[in-house]
């Protein structure tokens, strides 16, 4: 239940009410996650009027706004295809026209496909008051305490990054079962994020040497049975998914 609603003209004015200890104070981009029936009472600061929903490319990076919708992002020119297609799993065309892009990675659970390529792409999310940069990864496990008084302004990922995405599903338009997002930097470094189960996707190999990435699979999926699938059911599924990421990928 929204008890107090604030818009805030600039980012300091913003933060001000995001660091109160009370009432309970929380961020308000596309409200697809704050307009959810509940019981808890909380106070939002809409951030329309800061102008956070830019997108901007800039070398090889791509600087994504924080309010920026999940559609705007999807039809940005440059975005590869696959994580294009995880957008588009994520969520319905009229979802997206209201979602925001850090709204969507801060509530996502593990069965989030956009969470899940934006983990393997490894984005970059600029906080504030401190121009403070963390990876996605390092948010997940503690985002109440990490974002506590503090606001994403921006995610930057890399254009240069490859990535391919692949999932089993009940039926095409269903949230994941479990799901894959490999990604490939020229560096040679590779990053493979599973999602489909559990309160948050996985990083299950991060490294240079991308030999043991069934391995690394199969180890990340061994506890991962839920209502939707075993553990042993998404090992295997999991390895056919792999084995199609890594011809994606050449």
């Amino acid at each position: 239940m929204i008890t107090e609603y604030h818009r805030p003209a600039t980012l300091e004015a913003a933060l001000k009410l995001l660091r109160r200890k009370q009432p309970e104070t929380r961020p308000l981009g596309g409200g697809t996650l704050l307009s959810a029936p509940s019981t808890e009472s909380v106070a939002v600061v809409d951030l329309q009027a800061l102008k956070l929903n830019n997108t901007s490319l800039r070398g090889k990076s791509l600087h994504i706004g924080a309010t920026a919708t999940l559609q705007a992002l999807l039809d940005t020119e440059g975005v590869q295809p696959a994580l294009a297609a995880a957008m588009r799993h994520e969520a319905s065309y009229n979802l997206r026209q209201a979602a925001t892009v850090a709204g969507s990675l801060v509530g996502a659970d593990g069965r989030s496909p956009f969470a899940t390529a934006m983990l393997a792409l490894d984005a970059q999310l600029t906080l504030q008051p401190k121009d403070e940069t963390i990876g996605y990864g390092e948010l997940l496990a503690l985002r109440a305490e990490k974002l506590r008084g503090k606001l994403i302004t921006k995610i930057t990922i890399s254009l240069q990054t490859k990535v391919s995405y692949e999932y089993v599903a009940r039926a095409p338009a269903d949230l994941p079962i479990i799901c894959i997002a490999l990604a490939t930097w020229p560096s040679g470094r590779t990053r493979l994020a599973l999602g489909g189960f559990g309160d948050a996707p996985a990083l299950a190999l991060d490294g240079r040497d991308n030999s043991g990435l069934a391995e690394a699979l199969e180890n990340a999926l061994g506890e991962a049975g839920d209502e939707w699938g075993t553990a042993e059911y998404r090992i295997e599924a999991g390895k056919a998914l792999l084995a199609r990421t890594q011809v994606d990928l050449g």
